[in-house]
């Protein structure tokens, strides 16, 4: 079983790996984020399963796949995960015996286990299913995956999900194309268990890693709630919507004692225009009353955004740097997150609903391409992306160059407002 994902020890390896370990299986991993590949960790296998939950991973699966049918033509493959089914003509076939989105667990251990492995090569299935304690002895420690930063400290982080699919539809999102607005809890007994482990492999932190911890707030509370009394210690980080946010602003005083230290919440954009165009729920007023809420509460949150669409007009750019200095937010924010492109994966709401913005579907980039309607915001698309790159190689100071980036797009010198903190960030500066 092969992966990559980003920052964390790969819970879509260690889930199934215990399914498939309980059916009788050995099961061996290769996480391409920390580890090498080699042509020989294949000499055993009897089928190798590629796990695909985000885009990076599926463009790197298809690389894999090549290089196992040259160096192992008749070996089964499946592609399983949130992106499987992206690119089927391609992919089925020529590279992979069988695709599994969504629920895939069942399905990959009947696969493995059954006479043929070929006979449906395409599932989608969200079906409810249940969950066994993962299997992380099968993946490299802690240690090789990314920290959490706080108080001066750097403290081992778990991963783990409580739930999959999203009971919301935005349109730029991967997750409505295959679960349609549901989604499935993994369940508290494997959830706690799988907390209690990596707590014995050192975590002092755990992510949550649910597409929003609030699509079942009753749940999500109990999940919390038990995993506090069992581990006092731990702190916790989840995503959560702009609208969650707002609509249960009386848990996250309690959240706090808890353990939440912050929440990551998908603000894309501050042209409201832009986020009813992705059908976000929520507009740039509503995303400030989110920062206020939850520092009111003493949890920092850490925005994630998307700049570049096709969309995307002149002032937009200055307009999220701006928002950034009235709510002081700067320290909460890592610079590759200007640089981010719309991606429209086979299947995207976003091209269902907009057709004309958008060209031909690459099968390689695994996108539909697409030209900003404003030439200058292409170019600065580019710049933005120069600045990051340059900055991360030289080791600069992050906010020092998110003011590079906002004296870029005002064409001015600016100067960012600081908080003087340092609020609590995993080392891995990206979100999926």
């Amino acid at each position: 079983m092969s992966t990559y994902e980003l920052g964390h020890q790969p819970w879509h390896i260690a889930s199934p790996a215990a399914r498939l370990g309980e059916a009788g299986h050995d099961v061996r991993a290769l996480d391409l984020a920390v580890e090498p590949w080699r042509d020989s960790d294949f000499d055993w296998a009897e089928a190798v399963g590629f796990s695909v939950p985000m885009h990076t991973a599926m463009r790197l699966a298809v690389e894999g796949a090549v290089r196992v049918r040259k160096s192992h033509p008749g070996l089964p493959i499946a592609f399983y995960g949130l992106y499987a089914a992206v690119s089927c003509d391609r992919v089925v076939g020529a590279l992979a015996d069988l695709v599994i989105a969504g629920e895939y667990e069942n399905e990959l251990v009947e696969w493995v286990t059954g006479p043929s492995r070929s006979s449906r090569p395409v599932v989608v299935d969200i079906g409810r299913m249940n969950f066994l304690k993962p299997a992380r002895d099968r993946l490299p420690p802690l240690e090789s995956y990314a920290h959490l930063q706080w108080q001066g400290s750097h403290r081992l982080v778990g991963y783990v999900e409580g739930s999959h699919g999203c009971r919301h539809r935005c349109r730029h999102c991967p997750i409505p194309s295959v679960y349609d607005g549901r989604y499935r809890v993994v369940g508290l007994e494997s959830v706690l268990a799988d907390i209690d482990q990596l707590v014995e492999m050192g975590a002092e932190h755990i992510t949550m890693g649910d597409p929003d911890f609030l699509n079942a707030p009753p749940y999500s509370r109990e999940l919390l709630t038990a995993a506090h009394r069992r581990h006092p210690q731990l702190t916790f980080d989840v995503t959560v919507k702009v609208e969650h946010v707002l609509a249960h602003e009386k848990i996250w005083s309690e959240w706090r004692e808890l353990g939440v230290i912050f929440v990551v919440s998908a603000f894309e954009t501050t042209n409201d225009r832009i986020l009813a165009m992705l059908d976000k729920g929520h507009t740039t007023v509503e995303a400030a009353r989110a920062v206020e809420i939850l520092r009111e509460a003493g949890i920092e949150v850490r925005p994630s955004w998307m700049p570049f669409t096709p969309w995307t007009e002149p002032d937009d750019l200055p307009s999220i740097f701006r928002f950034l200095d009235d709510n002081q937010l700067f320290e909460n924010v890592d610079p590759v997150q200007m640089t981010i492109r719309l991606l429209a994966p086979e299947g995207s709401l976003l091209v269902e609903r907009f057709p004309s913005d958008f060209d031909h579907y690459d099968a390689r980039l695994l996108t539909y391409q697409w030209r900003p309607q404003h030439r200058a915001t292409g170019e600065l698309a580019d710049e933005l992306a120069r600045i990051a790159e340059a900055a991360s190689a030289n080791g600069e100071d992050s906010v020092g160059t998110l003011e590079s980036m906002w004296s870029t797009c005002e064409d001015r010198p600016v100067s960012a407002t600081r908080r003087g903190v340092t609020p609590p960030r995993l080392t891995e500066p990206w979100f999926c």
